[in-house]
């Protein structure tokens, strides 16, 4: 299994959580939202350089960068490539996770064409919700009322996502956790990929009855300095 910080990698995936209305009682050190100014970088370029380093520069110096505005994640800088970098809040965490309103979490992704159709609208999505006000138990339901109605999508076929940034704060226990590379998949057995065997730097989550994660750990920051070698699971 990940370890109980690689949970917060499942950033984009809130809107398929089978939450139901009572994790609204979840109980931690973050047990309301915090202020939305404590959620903002103070310099919006500071912002832009996090978001940028979760891929290498040959890939996020052309993305389209996303930088979180009074109502949403706004588009900062035009990208050429069809990748999205942005630097994603506490927000994104399964609703049950008593880190949800963690203002100190801060996780840098780039994703790749599919992942941005298919996988980036449902965190963008929650952020609206978030930002508007929208209790978290409505979220909730609002979540479980889309998924009965199947609105919403598979991953598409590549979907991936750099996670890759030596700055991002995953959670309290894990900090930085690796840089890694993050794999959105339909329903799949880990088995097939070996995964979460000790001596293989794969990892997978299912995070739905649908969806299943696989992270991929590697060996350097985006900035091309080495990652500590031990893997935590």
């Amino acid at each position: 299994m990940i370890g109980a910080g690689a949970c917060s990698l499942i950033l984009l995936l809130s809107a398929v959580t089978r939450a139901s209305a009572e994790n609204e009682k979840t109980k931690g050190p973050y047990p309301t939202p915090a202020s939305f100014e404590q959620f903002r970088f103070t310099n919006r370029s500071d912002e832009i350089a996090m978001a940028r380093s979760a891929a290498p520069a040959s890939i996020s110096n052309d993305a389209e960068i996303l930088t979180l505005g009074s109502k949403g994640y706004e588009t900062a800088v035009k990208g050429k490539n069809g990748f999205v970098c942005l630097v994603q809040r506490s927000w994104g965490d399964p609703f049950d996770d008593p880190e949800f309103w963690n203002p100190k979490v801060r996780t840098s992704l780039c994703l790749n064409p599919a992942a941005v159709r298919s996988v980036l609208p449902s965190y963008l999505e929650i952020t609206r919700w978030v930002l508007s006000g929208v209790p978290k138990a409505k979220m909730i339901e609002r979540t479980n009322a889309a998924m009965a109605a199947h609105a919403i999508p598979d991953p598409l076929p590549g979907s991936m996502s750099y996670m890759m940034s030596r700055q991002g704060y995953i959670n309290d226990s894990s900090g930085h956790w690796h840089p890694h590379l993050m794999f959105f998949m339909p329903h799949t057995d880990g088995a097939a990929w070996g995964a979460n065997s000790a001596d293989v730097p794969v990892f997978s989550q299912d995070v739905s009855p649908q969806m299943t994660i696989f992270f991929v750990v590697v060996s350097k920051w985006s900035d091309e300095s080495s990652a500590t070698p031990e893997m935590h699971q």
